[in-house]
C-alpha cells in the first residue's frame, strides 16, 4: 500500500508539472500572441532565418508542440508557405530543450550567502508563486497585463513545485528505479520504446525529460541507460504532434506534420548509428559510457541530441519537404469548392489555443463575409433593373458561401471560449459574434431583394420610371452606408463607425419619403398594385440592411467605450436627441445629398404642403 501512495505522489508531482507548464505557456502566448503570429508570418524564404525563429518562439512558449501547431495553422491560413515552415519545425525541435535547462536549477548547490542561492528551485518556486498571486489578486487593475504576467509566474512556480514533489517521490523508490534503468543498459531498443510510449501517453517531451531529471537528481542515471530513452522521447513527441495536427488538416498542413515526423525519425536513426560507431571505435570511452548523470547531465544530453541533428540536417531540409510533398499530394478540387475553400482557409482550429491569433484570423474572415454580403447587395439591386440568370446563380452561390463562412466562424469563435482569459479578448469575441450575425442578415436581405426581382420578372411587371428613380436614390444611400460600415470594420476605424448612425437615420427618413411618394403614384394610377407590393417589400429590406449597419457600428463603438457596452439602445436614444457635432454634420450632409437626388414629382409636393397646412 505504501508503494501505491508513492506512485500517487509521483503522479501528483507530474500533474503539477504539466499544469504549471501549460498555464505558463498560456500566459506567454497570451501576452505575445499577436507578436508571435506576426513574427512567424513574416518568415523569409531563408531556412536559417526560419530555423532561428522557430527556436526562439519555442524557447518563449516552452512547447515545441505549440509552435508546430501554430505553424500548421498559419500554413493553413496562407500566412506561411509549406517550404517556409520547414525551418521553423527544425528550430522548434531544438527550442524545446530549454525547459530541461531550466529544470536543472534543481541541482544548484549554493550557500545562502551566494547570489546563486536565489536560483535554487526550493527558493525560486515560492517566490514566483508569491509574485504571481500578488499580480493576479492585488494589481490586476493597477498594472497593465498584470493577470497575464501573474499567470506566467504562477505557472513557473507550480512547475517547480511539481518537480520537487516528483523528486521527493522518486527518492523514496530509488532502488526500484535504479534497477529499472540498469535494464536499459543492454537493451537500448527497449529504452527507446519506453521513452516513445511514455511521451505519447503524457503528450509532453518536457514532462518526460523532467521525470528523468528528477530521477537523476535523486539516484543518478548512467548515460548508457538513458540515451536511448531520450531518443525515444523525441520520437514520441513528434508522433503526438502529428496526431494533433493531422485531424481535419489540409494537404499543405499535413506536410508540415510529416516533415516533423520524417526529421525526427532520421535524427533518431542518425543518433543510434553515431553512438554505435563512436562506442565501437572507442571515442566514447567506458568512463563516458557508464558515467552517472545528474539533472544537468540529462539536460545536456537532451540538448545535444536536439541540436546536433538539426544543424547537420538543416542544409538538406529541402529533401524532407520533397518527401512530405510526395506523401501528401494536393487533392483535386472543382472550381466552386476551390473558391469556397479559398475564403474559408483563414480559419484553423489549430489556433484556438491562442485567442489573440485566432481572433485576428476570424476577424479577417469576417472582413471577407462583409465583402461577399456587400457584393450580393449590389448584385441584387442590379437584378431589379436588368435581371440576369447568371447573376441570379452567382447570388445563390455567394449566399451558400456566406452560410458556410457563418457556420465556420461561429463554431470557431465558440471553440475559443475555454482559452480566453483576457477581458479584451472576450469583448472582441462577443463583438465578432455580433458582426457575424449582421453580415449574415445583410446577405439574407440581399437574397430577399433578388427574390422580389424574380417575381417581377415572372409576372413581366416593371416599376414606373419615377419609381425606379426613387429606388435608385435609396440604393445609393444604402450602398454608401454599407461601404462605410465595411471600411470601419475592416480597419477598426471608430471615426467611420460614428458616421453610420446618422446615415442610417437619413435612410429611414428617405425610405418614408419614397414610400409616401410611391403611395401617391399608386393612388393616381401611375404604379400598379402588384408592383406596389414588391416596391414596399424592397424598401423594407433596404431599411433593414441599414439597421444592420447601425447595429454593427454601435457594437464596434462599444469595444472602446464602456459607457456604451450593454446600453446600446440608450446610447442611440441619447445620440438622436443630442447636439453632437459629428452626428449633426454627417446627418445634414447626407440628408442634403440624397434628398436633393429625388426627382421632383408633380402633385406630390403640393399634397404634402397641403397636408402640412391642415395639421397647422
Amino acid at each position: 500500500m505504501e508503494s501505491f501512495y508513492r506512485i500517487v505522489s509521483l503522479l501528483g508531482g507530474l500533474a503539477l508539472f504539466l499544469y504549471g507548464m501549460r498555464i505558463m505557456g498560456d500566459g506567454l502566448k497570451g501576452s505575445s500572441g499577436g507578436a508571435l503570429r506576426a513574427a512567424l508570418a513574416r518568415v523569409t524564404n531563408r531556412t536559417v532565418t526560419s530555423f532561428l525563429l522557430g527556436l526562439l518562439v519555442t524557447c518563449m512558449i516552452q512547447s515545441s508542440t505549440a509552435t508546430i501547431v501554430l505553424t500548421v495553422g498559419l500554413v493553413g491560413a496562407g500566412f506561411l508557405t509549406f517550404r517556409q515552415s520547414v525551418g521553423i519545425v527544425l528550430g522548434a525541435n531544438v527550442g524545446t530543450a530549454i525547459t530541461a535547462q531550466i529544470i536543472r536549477l534543481m541541482d544548484l548547490n549554493a550557500g545562502s550567502s551566494s547570489i546563486l542561492y536565489f536560483f535554487k528551485s526550493d527558493n525560486l518556486a515560492p517566490m514566483a508563486l508569491v509574485i504571481g498571486i500578488i499580480l493576479i489578486m492585488f494589481l490586476d487593475k493597477k498594472v497593465r497585463n498584470a493577470p497575464t504576467i501573474g499567470t506566467i509566474f504562477m505557472g513557473f512556480g507550480i512547475l517547480f513545485v511539481g518537480l520537487m514533489n516528483m523528486s521527493s517521490a522518486v527518492s523514496e523508490v530509488s532502488g526500484s528505479l535504479s534497477g529499472l534503468l540498469v535494464s536499459f543498459e543492454d537493451n537500448p531498443f527497449l529504452g527507446f520504446l519506453a521513452g516513445a510510449a511514455v511521451t505519447g501517453i503524457i503528450q509532453s517531451s518536457s514532462a518526460v525529460i523532467g521525470i528523468l531529471q528528477s530521477i537523476a537528481s535523486s539516484v543518478g542515471i548512467g548515460f548508457c541507460a538513458v540515451y536511448a530513452v531520450i531518443i525515444g522521447v523525441n520520437i514520441g513527441d513528434c508522433v503526438t504532434t502529428y496526431l494533433v495536427c493531422r485531424f481535419g488538416a489540409k494537404p499543405e498542413q499535413i506536410r508540415v506534420c510529416l516533415v516533423h515526423v520524417i526529421y525526427n525519425v532520421c535524427a533518431a536513426v542518425f543518433l543510434f548509428v553515431a553512438i554505435a560507431v563512436l562506442r565501437g571505435t572507442g571515442i566514447i570511452s567506458d568512463g563516458l559510457w557508464f558515467r552517472v548523470l545528474d539533472s544537468g547531465g540529462v539536460a545536456n544530453v537532451h540538448g545535444l541530441f536536439r541540436i546536433i541533428p538539426a544543424v547537420l540536417f538543416l542544409p538538406v531540409s529541402g529533401m524532407f519537404a520533397d518527401l512530405a510533398e510526395k506523401m501528401a499530394p494536393d487533392q483535386p478540387e472543382d472550381e466552386e469548392d476551390a473558391d469556397i475553400e479559398k475564403n474559408l482557409r483563414e480559419l484553423d482550429l489549430h489556433l484556438v489555443q491562442n485567442p489573440g491569433l485566432a481572433l485576428e484570423e476570424s476577424r479577417h474572415l469576417l472582413g471577407h463575409m462583409a465583402k461577399v454580403s456587400n457584393h450580393n447587395c449590389e448584385a441584387a439591386l442590379d437584378q431589379l433593373f436588368a435581371f440576369d440568370p447568371k447573376r441570379d446563380a452567382r447570388i445563390e452561390q455567394r449566399e451558400n458561401l456566406l452560410d458556410r463562412m457563418a457556420d465556420g466562424t461561429s463554431n470557431y469563435l465558440i471553440a475559443l471560449s475555454p482559452y480566453i482569459v483576457l477581458e479584451g479578448d472576450r469583448r472582441q469575441q462577443n463583438f465578432q459574434l455580433k458582426a457575424l450575425v449582421c453580415f449574415e442578415r445583410i446577405g439574407d436581405l440581399a437574397v430577399n431583394i433578388n427574390e422580389e426581382a424574380q417575381k417581377l420578372r415572372e409576372q413581366d411587371t416593371l416599376f414606373s420610371e419615377e419609381g425606379e428613380e426613387d429606388l435608385r436614390v435609396v440604393f445609393s444611400a444604402v450602398l454608401e452606408v454599407l461601404s462605410v460600415s465595411r471600411e470601419a470594420f475592416k480597419d477598426q476605424k471608430m471615426i467611420l463607425a460614428k458616421k453610420v448612425e446618422p446615415m442610417e437615420e437619413v435612410i429611414d427618413e428617405l425610405v418614408e419619403s419614397v414610400r409616401s411618394r410611391h403611395l401617391y403614384r399608386m393612388t393616381h394610377g401611375v404604379c400598379s398594385a402588384f408592383s406596389s407590393i414588391s416596391f414596399e417589400n424592397i424598401l423594407t429590406q433596404l431599411e433593414r440592411i441599414s439597421d444592420q449597419c447601425s447595429d454593427l457600428a454601435v457594437s464596434m463603438l462599444a469595444l472602446t467605450d464602456e459607457t456604451i457596452l450593454g446600453r446600446e439602445h440608450e446610447y442611440l436614444h441619447q445620440l438622436h436627441s443630442s447636439e453632437s457635432a459629428t452626428y449633426t454634420s454627417v446627418f445634414s450632409a447626407t440628408h442634403e445629398k440624397y434628398f436633393a437626388m429625388l426627382p421632383k414629382q408633380a402633385g406630390h409636393e403640393n399634397a404634402q404642403a397641403n397636408a402640412g397646412s391642415d395639421q397647422q
